[in-house]
């Protein structure tokens, strides 16, 4: 029993990282949150998608509504690679999104969503969960945040952007 119980916690995490899939992305409710379609026609499952490595502007939230349109713009009705890393307390996955690019035929093939959010102004690098990234994509996430901040782009403009975690625990607070 003991034996089982030690090979069941060591294969735990190597189940939860998956290998990626391609889903539909049929919603965007927010800047950091879909609502994705996976499998086949007659057979679909229909998950919350969080995206790994960043924090967008909640809704009702100074620069809320461009982050969600820019989510939108950048994923909605398109097939997304799903890389869920874990399901977080509220039941959604996890994931890096890859989406196609709509670059220069030398560009890449496929852009990192999150990256792009970060890179535009529209999203924080999330810190607080930077080890659930490869230390090359916390490499991608701080260099996108450093440069939108110099370049004062998107919510950067903003002489004091409020971080959504700060804005939450203030709502919550009240």
């Amino acid at each position: 029993m003991r034996r089982l119980l030690f090979w069941l916690l060591v294969a735990l995490p190597f189940a939860l990282h998956a290998t990626p899939q391609t889903c539909l992305i049929v919603g965007v409710p927010d800047g950091d949150t879909l609502k994705a379609r996976c499998g086949q026609p007659g057979s679909y499952e229909e998950i919350k998608v969080r995206l790994n490595g960043i924090d967008a502007p909640e809704k009702r939230q100074a620069f809320g509504e461009r982050a969600k349109q820019a989510m939108s713009d950048l994923v909605y009705m398109k097939d997304a690679e799903l890389d869920c890393r874990k399901i977080d307390r509220y039941g959604r996955s996890v994931c890096r999104v890859m989406v196609p690019a709509q670059s220069a035929p030398n560009g890449p093939k496929t852009l990192d969503a999150g990256l792009a959010m970060v890179t535009v102004g529209v999203a924080w690098w999330y810190r607080a969960y930077a080890k659930e990234q490869t230390p090359q994509e916390r490499g991608q996430y701080e260099y996108a945040e450093t440069e939108a901040r110099a370049k004062r782009v998107g919510l950067w403009r903003d002489a004091e952007p409020v971080p959504p975690w700060e804005w939450r625990k203030a709502q919550r607070d009240h």
